[in-house]
């Protein structure tokens, strides 16, 4: 029975949920704050905000793990020339939030310092404060990106979008 609640909280959660929480505007000017932060570290960003799964995946089971993987690897966020990509994936429904990063970003950031962020980005959407999460989220990264993943030489520019994807 539990599984039948959880696909129907998913079947009734729509993106006008995502886009009331996270306005167009918002989005934009974190998308520039993406952009100044990379010129700072060798890190590439992208950030995912999903209303909710199709109501059959979470009837079969998906997390957000799971899900954050496949658009890690949609978006190819694993296909930067220094394997540095660091995706962000919020699942509205659950108010689930997960970080992936590449090989080589992975393996120099502890994984205790990824689910800090998470959950300062997690009591920030449970006090409704989506926007400033997003943000506080952001700052966290940037931080740990300029200490674990510094600029060495010349890097290859903004390699993925910057663009926050809301859906």
């Amino acid at each position: 029975m539990a599984m039948w609640s959880r696909a129907l909280k998913h079947a009734f959660t729509s993106s006008a949920e995502a886009r009331r929480c996270f306005p167009a505007t918002e989005l934009a000017r974190l998308e520039r704050r993406i952009q100044e932060s990379e010129q700072e570290h060798a890190g590439q960003l992208r950030f995912v905000i999903e209303s909710s799964l199709h109501w059959r995946d979470a009837l079969a089971g998906m997390g957000a793990r799971e899900r954050a993987l496949q658009w890690f690897g949609q978006l190819r966020v694993w296909d930067t020339e220094h394997n540095c990509g660091v995706l962000v994936y919020l699942l509205l429904a659950e108010r689930k939030i997960e970080i992936v990063a590449d090989r080589s970003i992975a393996r120099r950031v502890p994984a205790a310092a990824w689910q800090e962020v998470c959950d300062v980005m997690g009591r920030a959407f449970v006090a409704e404060n989506h926007v400033a999460g997003l943000e506080e989220g952001l700052w966290r990264l940037h931080a740990l990106l300029v200490r674990y993943a510094p600029q060495h030489g010349v890097l290859p520019g903004d390699e993925l979008s910057n663009t926050v994807i809301v859906r």
